[in-house]
């Protein structure tokens, strides 16, 4: 699909998208910041959500969460299709896209999660052990479980290499915002990976033991941070970080561009970056 066909309706839909990943993060890391404070069990996605529904208009927050995400993934998808971050058509830039579309269909299923709670689920189950336990059914399944854990591993890999690397400056536009929020941005990211690559150490011990039980989503593994040694200020740490990575995805919605939409005048965080590093080393010489 051609760049210059991409419908202008995808920016909004980016935009909805990762305001609903801010409100998510912004419930489940708020939650683990209590939980660190006052004591007692970090929540997962699912059921941090579930606690919300009782809350005052916390129904239609829900919805709002639901189609939100659905739009996130509409978004990873249409991005994917068109090209519209310019990530190219060669071995490395099908990998990247299809990363994209990876990332499209967890949260769509996180959308559907979701919009059962607000139709009445309960979400008190673990998505994660249920997927392990039928893939421990399976032929080879022990194998195939610890290839999956050992993806998921990567995944947090790459996000706190993101995060380390600042890459995400990439497509984040200038603005006095951006440039004082950044250290929070940079925190949001380690945070987020560090926490996928535990539930990928837990899909892989799960597959080891052949214990779906071991398997869990971001609720187990703030509980393995909860009862590891100086637990509750490992807690606070990564539920500062997870706030930080609301944050991120909150700035993402307002200031994000779209490459392949994007006017050449603009310029990212990245761009300003390196002008400044080009201008200090002409200093320098």
């Amino acid at each position: 699909m051609s760049q210059k066909t991409a419908p202008a309706w995808v920016v909004p839909v980016m935009r909805a998208g990762y305001s609903s990943r801010a409100a998510v993060y912004a419930i489940v890391g708020g939650l683990a910041l209590t939980a660190a404070i006052r004591g007692g069990q970090a929540e997962g996605t699912t059921n941090a959500l579930a606690d919300l529904k009782s809350q005052p208009f916390g129904l239609w927050a829900l919805w709002l969460i639901a189609i939100g995400l659905f739009a996130y993934a509409l978004w990873r998808f249409i991005a994917a299709g068109y090209d519209l971050e310019r990530r190219g058509d060669d071995g490395s830039g099908l990998f990247q896209r299809g990363g994209l579309i990876v990332t499209g269909i967890i949260h769509a299923g996180l959308g559907v999660s979701v919009a059962g709670l607000a139709m009445g689920d309960s979400g008190g189950g673990s998505s994660a052990q249920d997927w392990t336990a039928r893939i421990l059914q399976m032929q080879n399944g022990k194998w195939i479980a610890a290839a999956l854990g050992a993806i998921v591993v990567g995944s947090g890999i790459y996000y706190m290499h993101k995060g380390w690397s600042k890459k995400y400056k990439r497509h984040i536009r200038v603005t006095p915002t951006t440039q004082k929020l950044d250290p929070a941005l940079q925190a949001g990211f380690l945070a987020q990976g560090a926490l996928i690559a535990i539930i990928g150490a837990l899909i892989i011990s799960a597959a080891m033991t052949t214990s779906p039980e071991n398997a869990g989503g971001i609720g187990k593994a703030l509980d393995q941070l909860r009862s590891a040694p100086y637990g509750r200020v490992l807690l606070g740490v990564v539920a500062l970080g997870l706030i930080g990575f609301a944050l991120e995805n909150l700035v993402e919605a307002i200031y994000r561009i779209v490459p392949a939409r994007a006017g050449s005048d603009v310029e990212t965080l990245a761009m300003r970056a390196k002008a400044k590093a080009k201008k200090e080393a002409a200093k320098a010489s």
